[in-house]
């Protein structure tokens, strides 16, 4: 996306009201093919369904999210399975059941990565219907957590989990290309639980729970490569490689933990090649978790990434436990 359509969306430009228009074609279409899906049968998955996502486009660290509720459920008893797109999939067949050592060229670089960080199924489908039924025939889940797709209504789901950016929130509010916007402001108040990565610039208008995203410690890129983040000094000049979908988020972080920057954005998705991190100086060069499953194959021993957690608290994921058990005793009767 152009970076001043993105500006427009989410800062003072107002050019973009010009096509207003166009947007309500687009909500209106939308709408249709929403009705379209809840009037018609659909499959009924066998375990409950949750999905974590977003109405706004660009990143606003559901991924992450997901990965926190995948272990905060499993200690409550759980064993979930992820089921996701796989943007940038290049695959003859599907679905396809992604590992860590998939190729992220294949089946895309989020799945690739949760598939390292959790060990548990992930399934790569454009339908997630398809995906969800594979995992159910293929795996013992309890519990699929469909990371994206809350606009994939052929799938069924017991809970709606909506993500914003706390600094960018829903941008003008206005919907595509107008606007940031897959659906209306008003779906906020639709869905189970809204969150918002970091304190909300604005009020969503909504009940909402907060969460940050917690830097861990660095990483070697390569495989190969036995090193300790330690070793790299204090306030040390670096390289910040970011391919996602608000790089100056962790551009940001970077910095908070003491570094001075060169900042490196490129394309959410983007697929790396060694050139792209090959800066000739030899400065450390730190990128995301979602970009290291990419550069993994040819990273040198400069090459870090830095993983993130979040800092959902307990009673937050005991409320959520909850939610899914009500939702299927409701299905059930």
């Amino acid at each position: 996306m152009h970076e001043s359509v993105i500006n427009a969306w989410f800062g003072d430009g107002g050019w973009t009201r010009s096509l207003m228009p166009l947007s309500l074609v687009f909500n209106r279409i939308a709408h249709k093919r929403k009705a379209k899906y809840l009037s018609k049968k659909r499959w009924i998955p066998p375990v409950p369904v949750m999905v974590v996502g977003n109405i706004t486009v660009g990143g606003t660290g559901k991924t992450p999210l997901v990965a926190s509720l995948v272990k905060g459920l499993q200690q409550r008893g759980y064993s979930p399975g992820v089921v996701s797109r796989g943007f940038g999939a290049n695959t003859d067949a599907y679905p396809v059941a992604v590992t860590s050592d998939s190729d992220p060229r294949q089946v895309g670089d989020e799945p690739v990565m949760l598939a390292h960080q959790l060990q548990v199924p992930v399934v790569v489908d454009p339908d997630r219907v398809s995906a969800a039924q594979f995992l159910c025939e293929q795996y013992a889940c309890d519990l699929i957590i469909a990371d994206d797709g809350l606009q994939h209504y052929n799938l069924r789901r017991h809970l709606e989990l909506l993500v914003l950016d706390g600094r960018r929130m829903l941008g003008n509010g206005y919907c595509l290309p107008a606007g940031p916007l897959r659906e209306p402001p008003e779906r906020l108040n639709t869905v189970d639980m809204v969150f918002s990565n970091g304190q909300p610039g604005t009020d969503p208008g909504v009940p909402y729970t907060c969460f940050n995203l917690v830097p861990q410690s660095l990483r070697p890129v390569s495989q190969g490569v036995e090193a300790s983040a330690d070793e790299l000094p204090k306030a040390c000049r670096v390289h910040g490689v970011a391919g996602i979908g608000n790089p100056g988020r962790f551009f940001t972080t970077l910095a908070d933990q003491g570094f001075d920057v060169i900042p490196h954005a490129f394309p959410d998705h983007y697929q790396f090649t060694g050139a792209d991190i090959a800066f000739g100086d030899g400065l450390p060069v730190i990128m995301t978790a979602k970009d290291a499953v990419k550069c993994r194959l040819f990273a040198q021993s400069q090459h870090w990434y830095l993983p993130v957690a979040t800092d959902l608290p307990d009673s937050v994921l005991d409320t959520i436990a909850n939610l899914i058990e009500e939702s299927v005793r409701i299905q059930h009767g």
